[in-house]
C-alpha cells in the first residue's frame, strides 16, 4: 500500500523542515514540497511533527527473574511500544541456567513466534555462563545471526553476575567480531555484602533497595569497565546510568576520544529516591536497578544529555506487576523483582520535558530516540532517520495535544504507571512501521505480526536494504 503524508513539519537528528513524504513497498520513495502523486492513504500532517519511529535499545519481555516472569511479552509490549511511537526495540536475550548460546537465542526467537510483535525487534545477546553452557566460538558466531551485541551484568551475584575475566573475554570476542558490549555497570561484590548486612539489622523496607546499591558501586563500575574496553579494544556501551558518579567516568572516556558511551533511561530523568519511601509497600514500584538516586542527578543527567556525554534515552521496560510480583518482597527488599513499566511513555515525557522545558532541542529528542540507536546498535540508516530508502517507520506527532499518563489507559500489562498523574503536552497521533499504519487516533489497526526481527549490522557498519530479515509466521 502507498501512503502520501502531506505538509508535516519533518524533523530528523539533522533537519528541521515542511514536506511531503511518499511511501511505498515499506520504504520512503520520494520527500519533497506538494509532491503530486497518488497514494492509496493520503495523511494529513498540518500542525503536526513528523518524526523517524523512536528505537528503544534496551527492553526486557517475557524475562524470568527473580523467580517470576515480566508481564509483557512481545506482543503486549510491543502494542504499548507503538502507542508511544516506538516502532523498533532490541530486547536481552537472557542466558538462563544450563543453557548454551545458541539455545538461549532460539527460546527467544521461539518467544517472538508465539506472542508475535506489532514493532520490529533485534536481540542483545546477555552472557551468564562461558564456563559451563558458554563458549567463545558460539560467542564470535552471534554477530553472523544479526546479533551484535553482547551483554553482561557486573552485579547480581550468585544469579547473573560475571565475573571480570568473562567480562574481559567477552570483550577480547568483540573486539574480533564488531559486536558492541554492553555492561550493567554496578559493584556486584559490595552491593552483595551491603545488602546482607541491611538484612541481618532489620532492614527490609523498599528504601534500603537504594541505600545498598550506593551511587559509588556504579561510578566504580562503569569506570572499571570502560578500561577493560579499552584495554581489550573493544567499544562500551554502559546501560541506564543514573548518577553523576558513572557520568563522570564516561566524561573522561569521552574526552579522551575512547570508545566508550552511555545511555540513561527516562526514570532517572523524573523519579529520585524518595518514592522508595512511599507508604504501604507503594516504594516497591520503584525498585529497579540501578535505583532511584538523589535529586540532584536528575539535572546532572540532563546537562550530561544535552552536552554529548550520553548518548542514548532508553527504558530498561522491566514490568513486574505490583500485586502478586513486587509484593514477593513485602517483607525482604532484596526479593522484590527489580525493574519498572515505560516503554509507552518515553517519547511523551521527554518531549514535554526536554523539549518543551528547553532542556533539548527537537533535534537532539529525535537523536537520543532515534538516530542514535539506530547507530549504535546497527540499524542506521534503514532505521533511524527519515530519507529516500529508509524504512517508513515514522511517527506523527501532535505537539499540541494534551493527556494525563495513567496505568488505566497505557497499554501495558502492569497494572501501574511510574509517571501516574502526569500531564504532557505532545501526543503521537499515528504511528507507522515500513508504511503500515499501526495506530491511529488512540485506535491499535495492526495486528500481531506486524513486526519482524531485524538482523542488525556489526557496530560501525551500515543496514542498508532490507534484506537479511528473519520472518516471524503468521497463523
Amino acid at each position: 500500500m502507498s501512503v502520501l503524508i502531506k505538509g508535516g513539519r519533518i524533523i530528523t537528528a539533522a533537519d528541521d523542515y515542511v514536506g511531503d513524504i511518499f511511501i511505498e513497498d515499506e520504504t520512503v520513495s520520494l520527500i519533497g514540497r506538494s509532491l503530486d502523486v497518488r497514494a492509496d492513504k493520503v495523511i494529513d500532517a498540518g500542525g503536526r511533527y513528523v518524526i523517524p519511529g523512536c528505537i528503544d535499545p534496551h527492553t526486557h519481555m517475557e524475562m524470568p527473574f527473580g523467580g517470576t516472569v515480566t508481564c509483557d511479552d512481545f506482543t503486549s509490549g510491543t502494542i504499548s511500544a507503538a502507542f508511544g511511537g516506538t516502532t523498533t526495540l532490541v530486547d536481552f536475550c537472557l542466558q538462563q541456567a544450563g543453557q548454551t548460546l545458541p539455545e538461549a537465542l532460539e527460546t527467544w526467537h521461539e518467544k517472538i513466534e508465539r506472542a508475535k510483535p506489532v514493532i520490529d525487534v533485534g536481540f542483545h545477546l546477555a552472557v551468564t555462563d562461558l564456563k559451563e553452557k558458554g563458549t567463545l566460538e558460539d560467542l564470535a558466531k552471534a554477530p553472523e545471526e544479526g546479533v551484535t551485541s553482547y551483554k553482561l551484568f557486573m552485579a547480581y551475584k550468585g544469579a547473573i553476575m560475571v565475573d571480570d575475566e568473562t567480562l574481559f573475554r567477552v570483550m577480547q570476542v568483540a573486539s574480533e567480531t564488531g559486536a558492541l558490549v554492553m555492561v550493567h555497570a554496578e559493584h556486584g561484590d559490595s552491593i552483595d555484602v551491603l545488602v546482607k548486612q541491611a538484612l541481618a539489622e532489620g532492614k527490609t523496607e523498599p528504601k534500603w533497595h537504594a541505600a545498598t546499591r550506593p551511587p559509588i558501586t556504579e561510578g566504580e563500575a562503569t569506570n572499571r569497565a570502560i578500561q577493560l574496553a579499552h584495554l581489550a579494544g573493544a567499544p562500551l556501551y554502559v546501560v541506564h546510568v543514573s548518577c553523576k558518579e558513572a557520568i563522570d567516568p564516561i566524561a573522561r572516556a569521552r574526552e579522551a576520544d575512547w570508545r566508550a558511551w552511555g545511555e540513561t533511561c527516562t526514570q532517572y530523568l523524573f523519579i529520585d529516591e524518595s518514592y522508595l519511601e512511599k507508604p504501604n509497600f507503594e516504594g516497591a514500584k520503584y525498585v529497579y536497578t540501578p535505583p532511584p538516586r538523589p535529586k540532584e542527578n536528575q539535572e546532572h543527567l540532563w546537562h550530561a544529555l544535552s552536552t554529548g556525554v550520553l548518548s542514548v534515552i532508553s527504558t530498561d521496560h522491566c514490568p513486574f506487576r505490583f500485586d502478586g510480583q513486587k509484593t514477593l518482597g513485602r517483607d525482604d527488599f532484596s526479593k522484590i523483582p527489580n525493574g519498572g513499566p515505560g516503554v509507552e511513555d518515553r517519547l511523551m515525557m521527554i518531549h514535554n520535558f526536554g523539549v518543551r522545558e528547553g532542556r533539548i532541542s527537537l533535534n537532539r529528542m529525535v537523536e537520543l530516540l532515534s538516530t542514535a540507536p539506530a547507530r549504535f546498535f546497527g540499524l542506521y540508516p534503514r532505521k533511524g532517520t527519515i530519507a529516500v530508502g529508509s524504512d517508513a517507520d515514522i511517527v506523527i506527532f501532535d505537539p499540541n495535544k494534551k493527556k494525563t499518563i495513567s496505568a488505566e489507559t497505557h497499554h501495558s500489562n502492569i497494572d501501574y504507571n511510574l509517571y501516574e498523574g502526569t500531564e504532557v503536552t505532545g501526543v503521537p497521533e499515528t504511528v507507522l512501521l515500513r508504511g503500515q499504519v499501526l495506530v491511529e487516533d488512540g485506535e491499535l489497526l495492526a495486528s500481531p505480526g506486524a513486526g519482524r526481527f531485524v538482523r542488525r549490522a556489526r557496530f560501525g557498519e551500515e543496514l542498508p536494504g532490507a534484506a537479511g530479515e528473519r520472518p516471524i509466521s503468521v497463523g
